[in-house]
């Protein structure tokens, strides 16, 4: 009963070792990726007056996809480094010494990587495709609701893909003057529109501008003829036609598990296998978080004490934990090209685990190795 006891005292005190490591080292790692990754849209507040609070709102979107990627790999590296400093700080030795078997000290670390492979799992069926699906759509709306604000006087303004816009001056009541239109977003029909003057408009769709006293001039494909066409008023979105107009073209990123499974019909038939790999990969990657703790397991806690420590188990571990993030890659890759190696995903993910607990927890219970383990000097 004391060594019941005695154990489970440890195994809270082991968890929160882990618990806090993992929160700490997660933490840091996405707060680094995501300034790394937000520095592309700085631009929008250097540039173009874009508040903090929209900047923060748009790039913290992406951190739940930066967190479903690193948690099974941050989750290796805390079970590594706390094992092996318990290791180097000779307590895993009293607690052998107190009876604790492989299974008893690997229990802690088995717990938080059950908690980790369940928030992979909520990450990648559920946050992820709808943090991505509101950060597509709200950078959608934040480059048309800046579209009118991107119009500098004296400077050719691409306002977005195939629409440039000059302005020769802005008055201070938000009347332009002198304003040029080349409209290339129809690529059957592209045309350069100049107006004398016109005015910047607000509409549920975004901005557009109103020209006044101007003309439209467009080449005919056939005849080769330049046609002109004179208008009292005109008006011209400025909104990013080709994300309006149809239906709306889905990303795989932002699709759920059922529409990964039967794509829908509006994506290039040759990008389907793409889409079912997709699937199955967000299903079974989260079981590499436990595979990446066994592998950390098996290093940290099988093999000879050393009283100066030693480097060679440590450096294996992480060989070997980068040679399964690599197979990973390297079967996801070929899964999206065949569907009928799916079946790699899974084996990648949960096999490496399996024998890495078999190796750690079943030869301790044979008799051959119930004997004490000499102590290496």
């Amino acid at each position: 009963m004391r060594i019941a006891i005695f154990g489970t005292r440890l195994d809270r005190y082991i968890f929160r070792q882990l618990l806090f490591g993992l929160l700490a080292v997660t933490s840091g790692l996405t707060a680094l990726i995501w300034l790394t990754q937000s520095l592309r849209f700085v631009e929008l507040i250097v540039n173009h007056g874009l508040s903090i609070s929209v900047f923060m709102r748009l790039t913290g979107l992406l951190i739940p996809s930066f967190i479903a990627v690193i948690l099974p790999i941050t989750t290796f590296v805390v079970v590594q480094f706390v094992y092996q400093r318990l290791a180097g700080d000779r307590e895993l030795t009293v607690m052998r010494a107190a009876g604790l078997s492989s299974l008893a000290l690997a229990r802690p670390a088995f717990v938080l990587a059950i908690l980790s492979t369940l928030a992979c799992f909520a990450l990648n069926i559920w946050l992820v495709p709808a943090s991505l699906a509101a950060f597509r759509q709200f950078q959608w709306e934040i480059r048309n609701r800046i579209a009118a604000f991107l119009v500098q006087e004296g400077v050719f303004t691409q306002v977005s893909d195939g629409l440039t816009v000059y302005v020769r001056s802005r008055e201070p009541d938000g009347t332009l003057r002198g304003i040029l239109v080349n409209d290339d977003r129809d690529k059957n029909n592209p045309a350069t529109i100049l107006a004398e003057r016109g005015r910047l408009l607000e509409s549920p769709t975004g901005p557009r501008v109103l020209l006044i006293d101007g003309s439209r001039q467009s080449i005919d494909k056939q005849t080769g003829r330049l046609d002109i066409l004179s208008f009292k008023e005109n008006v011209v979105d400025l909104t990013d036609n080709a994300h309006q107009n149809g239906p709306k073209i889905l990303d795989m990123s932002e699709a759920s598990i059922p529409e990964l499974l039967n794509p829908p019909t509006n994506i290039p038939q040759i990008d389907a296998p793409r889409w079912r790999a997709e699937a199955h990969k967000r299903l079974a990657s989260p079981f590499t978080a436990l595979s990446y703790a066994a592998v950390a397991l098996l290093f940290s806690l099988t093999g000879t004490f050393r009283r100066h420590g030693g480097i060679l188990r440590p450096l294996a571990s992480v060989a070997t934990t980068v040679g399964l993030v690599a197979l990973g890659l390297a079967v996801d890759n070929i899964a999206a090209r065949d569907n009928a190696l799916i079946p790699l995903i899974w084996l990648q993910a949960i096999l490496p685990g399996v024998v890495c607990a078999w190796l750690l927890l079943v030869p301790p219970m044979l008799p051959s190795r119930r004997r004490p383990m000499p102590l290496a000097t």
